[in-house]
């Protein structure tokens, strides 16, 4: 009965000669990996506008998470910080002001602030800066998006030695 079966084609043998049709030709496969490279290139570039709204959703986070360190700072000192005071949170104030210097002062104020946020764009910064005697402050971040609606919301004058401006994405909360 199996003679039969494997004259007729139903059974095939366990071993092929020539071609076997098992797999993919090296064409085939160069194909395939260029479709999905091509689709993969469209997803990332759709992705870019996405990406650049979720940093600057991050930098005005970030901008109001320092506002309320800020706060804590001026409660604690009197006012709004200056250089880094490494002696003593609250020693006498000096209007030197930079993100560095913002960063040093929160960290090193003994208000359990442990980690002050950084723009997430490799090699930039946000800005900082105070009013004679630390009475005021502004803080500053470069948006992406220069049509950002935050920006409506901002200050658009240089203030404390920050150049806020709305036309060039600067967003800017000043106290």
């Amino acid at each position: 009965m199996s003679n039969y079966l494997r004259n007729r084609g139903f059974i095939q043998p366990h071993f092929f000669h020539g071609k076997s049709g098992a797999g993919f030709t090296l064409i085939e496969i160069l194909i395939v990996v260029a479709i999905i490279a091509i689709l993969s290139s469209v997803v990332l570039v759709g992705l870019g506008p996405t990406r650049r709204l979720g940093r600057d959703s991050r930098r005005i986070s970030d901008i109001n998470e320092v506002q309320q360190g800020l706060e804590l700072y001026n409660n604690k000192c009197g006012y709004y910080p200056g250089t880094a005071q490494v002696s003593s949170p609250c020693g006498s104030f000096s209007s030197i002001s930079t993100w560095a210097n913002l960063t040093a002062a929160l960290t090193g104020s003994n208000l359990d602030i442990s980690n002050v946020p950084n723009d997430p764009t490799a090699g930039s910064t946000y800005f900082y800066g105070t009013a004679p005697g630390g009475t005021r402050y502004v803080l500053g971040a470069q948006l992406e998006d220069t049509s950002n609606p935050a920006l409506r919301q901002s200050v658009d004058v240089t203030t404390f030695g920050v150049a806020c401006s709305r036309a060039n994405g600067l967003y800017c909360v000043q106290l």
